[in-house]
């Protein structure tokens, strides 16, 4: 019998057994990087001479690894063994998956401080951030195997005394998975196995940015009894590898996470029927947001400024769910706006292998740096710059968090999402007004509400328009199975990753009926 599902617990690096712990990963991983990592099709390992190079973002002179790259010959290599594989793996017994999961989340475990380290220096996250990013594949690894086993038989349908009806759920086929490199284990992992555990095959595609830790959790899967070229890892560019395998006739399904912009081409070239291409595809697409935290007159003011400022700026503002925009009553307006600039200035910003720099890492990449300091410069035109604005690419890419006050609500700052640390604050007159704003842009993902008003609670569970909504607390941090995740609109096709309608949407039901 399988224990029931809870979700992965969180460590505490204010013990100092643990903040040691870590440190010395830290230092086994930075031993072991630079190396060669190669493309897996069906088990094979395969070199190419074109190498995807991943950094550390906080320090770009250094070499996390050398990754091959695929092309659209190794791409099409890899789509004729998950299209073969398939027929064997779509018959296999959903419990052999699940508990191939199961086993994998028990090495990441057992990994759990070398994985989070690899964040560190892969992603740029620091600790606490990069600790909960690996407990959350954990839980899609144990949350997915137990959902699994509660969808193999089926969903109960009526039946007559002359015959026997069962409804049943049945794989895709081969499914094209794009992961983001936010967050570059906890969403690879999870939209990866959750096509895997469902009976299809899956063509894994990572973010350019993250590749290194997508081959380790390939070396999981593998190491968990995962049979060959059921998962086949090949990091590519999107405008060759990625486009190529969206319009091929044999994907059944993509399963995309990252920007609207991709996000809509996707959908968008997904829908067209190719040449001997004999079902729609089907879209799992998660984009962005334009997340709104609702400061009420009636509400821990406190608790306000504690939550924009954790919201906003943890992981530097790199998620799709972070506060971007805070709506505040006029009424407590200038108390919360003071209170957030008095946090903000306590942040420390840094290179996250350094314990001394455990909030803020840095941004991603040039092009993130860039984009993130391009509207800072828009905001210095819109809005009040309270604290922040300035950012240092020298070393590392880091942005130093930066809030903007008395900014209009129709504002390219307070509409355009930035992905980055940079939030801004604009006033309302009353709640309903704060609702109009928050909803005033073409995203939905998450937002959240500070108030001790239950009228307004209740009216903004009714009215504030997002696919995830907290109530005094900030915006970020779903876990797995407790706060499904995914959103309305631009912000995606409301997958509801970590909920328990999610992985039906990567097989379809078939009745069978038995006369007799």
């Amino acid at each position: 019998m399988v224990v029931a599902y809870k979700h992965e617990p969180f460590t505490d690096y204010t013990v100092e057994e643990n903040k040691q712990a870590l440190l010395k990963a830290i230092k086994e991983v930075e031993a072991d990087m630079g190396k060669d990592y190669p493309l897996i099709i069906g088990g094979e390992r395969i070199t190419t001479e074109d190498k995807i190079v991943s950094v550390n973002p906080a320090k770009k002179d250094e070499i996390v690894g050398y990754v091959s790259k695929a092309n659209q010959d190794l791409a099409e290599k890899a789509m004729q063994v998950a299209d073969q594989t398939f027929e064997t793996w779509r018959k296999s017994d959903p419990k052999v998956r699940a508990d191939i999961l199961f086993r994998a989340a028990a090495i990441v475990r057992r990994r759990k401080l070398e994985f989070t380290a690899r964040l560190i220096k892969e992603g740029g996250k620091p600790w606490k951030e990069a600790d909960a990013d690996v407990a959350e594949g954990i839980d899609f690894l144990e949350y997915y195997g137990r959902q699994m086993l509660k969808l193999k038989d089926g969903v109960p349908v009526n039946s007559r005394p002359i015959e026997y009806n069962q409804y049943n759920y049945i794989p895709l086929g081969v499914g094209v998975v794009i992961s983001p490199w936010n967050f570059l284990f906890a969403i690879m992992a999870g939209t990866t196995v959750a096509a895997m555990v469902t009976g299809n095959t899956v063509l894994l595609k990572p973010a350019s940015s993250t590749p290194v830790i997508a081959y380790k959790l390939m070396e999981v899967l593998e190491e968990a009894g995962m049979p060959a070229g059921v998962v086949n890892y090949i990091p590519g560019p999107g405008s060759e590898v990625g486009d190529y395998l969206v319009d091929h006739p044999r994907t059944r399904f993509v399963s995309f996470t990252g920007s609207r912009a991709v996000g809509t081409r996707i959908f968008e070239r997904a829908a067209k029927i190719q040449d001997g291409q004999k079902w729609l595809k089907r879209t799992i697409i998660e984009m962005g947001g334009k997340d709104t935290i609702v400061v009420d007159n009636e509400a821990d003011l406190e608790l306000a400024a504690q939550s924009i400022v954790q919201s906003a700026f943890g992981f530097s503002g790199q998620k799709c769910s972070a506060c971007s925009r805070a709506v505040i009553h006029e009424d407590v307006y200038d108390h919360v706006k003071d209170r957030v600039v008095e946090l903000t200035k306590e942040l420390t910003v840094g290179n996250p292998s350094d314990a001394n720099n455990l909030f803020m890492g840095p941004v991603i990449d040039q092009a993130a740096y860039d984009k993130i300091t391009g509207y800072i410069d828009i905001g210095k035109n819109e809005g009040e710059l309270l604290v922040g604005g300035e950012g240092d690419d020298s070393i590392g890419w880091f942005v130093n968090p930066t809030v903007f006050g008395d900014v209009d609500p129709e504002a390219r700052i307070m509409q355009e999402e930035i992905f980055g640390p940079v939030v801004a604050l604009t006033k309302a007159k009353n709640f309903d007004e704060a609702i109009d704003i928050a909803n005033n842009t073409e995203y939905g993902l998450t937002g959240a509400v500070i108030t001790n008003n239950r009228a307004h609670q209740e009216q903004a569970r009714q009215d504030f328009h997002v696919g995830n909504l907290y109530f005094n607390r900030g915006c970020t941090a779903a876990i797995v199975g407790y706060q499904p995740f995914g959103g309305f609109n631009m912000s995606g096709t409301d997958s509801k990753a970590g909920g328990p309608d999610y992985l039906v949407q990567h097989m379809q039901g078939k009745t069978t009926s038995e006369m007799f």
